[in-house]
């Protein structure tokens, strides 16, 4: 009979260790959670857990658009064109 002091039935984290919080969205880049979701995390019950996980796919939209860096760059008329 297998021990069942540690095994635990909850919700795994949705990290996957691209800890970058976008300046505009206030979201992680790589799970897509705020990060009072990802230090609250580990505390959260499973119900609360399951609902953050429902929203995360609806979330990327949020940062799939960028303004700077050299996409922004290329599509701006240069000076003298």
């Amino acid at each position: 009979m297998k021990d069942q002091t540690w095994a635990r039935d909850e919700i795994d984290s949705p990290c996957v260790n691209i800890c970058v919080i976008h300046p505009d969205a206030r979201l992680c880049t790589g799970c897509l959670r705020s990060i009072d979701e990802i230090t609250q995390w580990s505390r959260l019950s499973p119900d609360a857990r399951r609902a953050i996980m429902a929203e995360l796919p609806g979330r990327a939209p949020r940062l799939a658009q960028r303004r700077g860096g050299r996409a922004a760059r290329l599509d701006r008329p240069r000076a003298g064109s």
